[in-house]
């Protein structure tokens, strides 16, 4: 089977309040390249006053060394304004929206209801087949919420079915605030991937000591997507006050090595960007 492993610098850094120099992330992103992920997630073309910490996007997408990298690029998108962005840049191979099944989060998330929200994937749809990019849709609150809104498999898959019907093929499904069981994350990838025939990842904000079962209870759910940051950082910073981290890079390695699958990553170079994301991200 094909593990892909994403590595998302963009949701490592976006919840640093200190401004990290662009020089820096340029530094670190052109160092990730180097690793041989399938992708990376380097900014989103959002609101500046959202998230301050992205707004330099642009800048770091002209900046990278991607001609020498296998790995392929992704940003965050909010509006049709941010769409257009992404998409006069040729070496950004996917856009990424994220959708919420809590009305309240998405709202909160991208000043939108979740009628507009539905009518800007199709937009986004329309415009990636147009220009040769991938679609993804990120649906966050995929295993509950903190807004006390109902939750259920059934929601989700009504929701999905909505998106799915305005041509969207490629999924990422979000536990936002790191909320999800094991038996939840089997539960809801086994529904899915039998009710639909579309793509779905695997994007968990978790704690160091539960991460190993989210990721061997997706795995044997048929996931084979996983999203992550090195050290585990970042979180949602729309979601709550105290992040949650990413799923660690280095957990997913970690497992995958363990069950001798091939992912195909340089690890003397994986060892060169820990440093890197210590010195220039951390320091």
């Amino acid at each position: 089977m094909n593990i892909k492993i994403i590595e998302s610098p963009r949701d490592a850094m976006q919840g640093i309040k200190r401004w990290i120099p662009t020089k820096n992330k340029i530094k670190y992103v052109n160092q990730l390249l180097r690793v041989g992920f399938h992708t990376i997630d380097i900014g989103s073309f959002v609101s500046e006053k959202a998230i301050p910490q992205m707004k330099d996007t642009d800048l770091v997408l002209e900046s990278l060394d991607v001609h020498s990298s296998s790995s392929q690029l992704s940003v965050i998108v909010a509006n049709e304004r941010g769409i257009d962005s992404a998409l006069a840049y040729d070496s950004v191979n996917y856009l990424g929206f994220p959708f919420s099944i809590s009305k309240i989060f998405q709202l909160k998330n991208t000043n939108k209801s979740q009628s507009d929200a539905l009518k800007l994937a199709e937009i986004l749809v329309s415009k990636c087949a147009q220009e040769g990019k991938q679609a993804i849709v990120y649906i966050s609150m995929c295993f509950g919420n903190p807004y006390g809104e109902k939750w259920s498999i059934s929601e989700l898959n009504y929701w999905l079915k909505q998106l799915v019907d305005r041509g969207v093929n490629y999924f990422s499904l979000s536990d936002t605030i790191g909320c999800a069981s094991a038996y939840q994350i089997q539960k809801v990838f086994s529904t899915v991937n039998k009710k639909f025939s579309e793509d779905f990842g695997a994007h968990f904000h978790s704690s160091p000591n539960s991460s190993i079962e989210k990721i061997q209870a997706a795995f044997m759910s048929k996931c084979y997507r996983f999203d992550g940051a090195l050290m585990g950082l970042g979180g949602c910073p729309m979601a709550k006050d105290d992040l949650v981290g990413n799923l660690a890079t280095e957990q997913l390695i970690s497992f995958f090595q363990a069950k001798e699958e091939d992912i195909g990553l340089n690890l003397s170079e994986l060892q060169k960007a820990q440093k890197l994301c210590q010195e220039l991200i951390l320091a």
